[in-house]
């Protein structure tokens, strides 16, 4: 009965293995379905394209998170820092020598 039960299979799968066969040389007799198949292989393209741009997304916003992190402690800084302020410098009028022969 084993033996019986395995022919069986073989002969289902062959059959489907036969029909998928007609079924493969139907459909590439078909223009939808190459038309179809080419669309597929077109959009595996442009998802690998696409894949490989987004690696690239990912570096790009380790980079832009570090600069966020220099400059929110460049501005933490320079708010605790004290300011510096510059007092006004007052410039002593030179007497010159005409002067003073103006007063002797």
């Amino acid at each position: 009965m084993a033996q019986g039960s395995s022919s069986s299979r073989q002969d289902i799968l062959n059959k489907l293995a036969d029909r998928g066969e007609g079924v493969v040389g139907k459909l590439s007799d078909m223009p939808a379905a190459q038309r179809l198949l080419d669309a597929g292989v077109q959009l595996k393209g442009r998802v690998d394209d696409m894949q490989k741009k987004m690696r690239g997304l990912d570096a790009l916003e380790r980079r832009v998170n570090a600069l966020e992190k220099k400059v929110d402690e460049l501005s933490r800084s320079s708010r605790t820092a004290p300011k510096r302020t510059t007092a006004k410098r007052t410039t002593a009028k030179r007497s010159t020598t005409a002067a003073k022969k103006k007063t002797t």
